[in-house]
């Protein structure tokens, strides 16, 4: 997940993968912000979080904690 320290969507996503058991290695964009543009390079996604699921073979790029709420439902 890439995040910052002040984003409140950022906390949500946090919750509902704790609340899932999920493990998530976080990567804050607020101290690096060339990652930022990283991602918005390989999704068009310009905003954080960015929330990538990484259980599978290939990485599955979900979106922002709206999509994750839908996602993690599936």
């Amino acid at each position: 997940m890439f995040s910052t320290n002040v984003c409140p969507y950022c906390h949500r996503a946090k919750n509902m993968l704790n609340a899932k058991g999920l493990s998530y290695d976080e990567h804050n964009v607020s101290k690096s912000p060339d990652l930022q543009t990283e991602v918005v390079t390989m999704t068009g996604h310009r905003t954080v979080p960015a929330i990538w699921d990484v259980r599978g073979d290939e990485p599955v790029f979900v979106g922002g904690s709206d999509k994750l709420e839908i996602y993690l439902r599936q």
